[in-house]
């Protein structure tokens, strides 16, 4: 881990804190009315997008990520929840993209080409 400020830097820590600034401009921007469901009564923030997770685990290998993309794939298939009957069906999956490379959303990348 780098150290900034004489304090270690966590991966997740700056990953949650830009996607959360991105995540609340584009709620400020176009769905103002979901906003409020994020609000919190916290010195140093007006909103929490992500839940805070002691939990959080380093992505630092690809044995990890694709356990946890195959986790996120098959969970939707889950008895619990059983909302499709296979991972690439979803609709909120990114299971298509790495099955068929059909990206419907437009910004999804091959992890593969990080490791």
């Amino acid at each position: 881990m780098e150290k900034k400020f004489g304090t270690p830097m966590r991966p997740h820590a700056s990953f949650n804190k830009y996607t959360s600034h991105l995540i609340i401009k584009d709620l400020q921007n176009n769905h103002p009315q979901v906003l409020p469901y994020f609000k919190v009564e916290e010195k140093e923030r007006k909103y929490r997008v992500w839940q805070r997770d002691p939990l959080a685990v380093l992505m630092d290998n690809r044995q990890k990520v694709e356990q946890k993309i195959d986790y996120i794939h098959n969970n939707p298939l889950h008895e619990r929840w059983n909302l499709a009957q296979r991972p690439e069906v979803y609709r909120w999956s990114s299971a298509k993209f790495y099955e068929k490379g059909e990206d419907e959303y437009g910004f999804l990348t091959q992890f593969k080409e990080r490791f």
